[in-house]
């Protein structure tokens, strides 16, 4: 569970910096997920967690 002081700071963030902490936690489900299948575990959110996360490197390019 996040704390009240960590809801306080995403809240806080200008809009680019909260994309960019969306773009990270959308990774690091990515990668969760990736293990997760490796042991047999399938999601119904796969193909469109991938599309997302496509998106979302496209932004961070395109940023940079």
């Amino acid at each position: 569970m996040l704390s009240g002081d960590a809801i306080e700071l995403l809240r806080s963030l200008n809009h680019t910096d909260k994309l960019y902490a969306i773009q990270l936690l959308i990774s690091d489900l990515v990668k969760e997920e990736a293990e997760l299948l490796k042991s047999g575990f399938s999601s119904l959110y796969d193909d469109s967690g991938d599309a997302e996360l496509g998106e979302l490197e496209e932004i961070d390019e395109e940023r940079f």
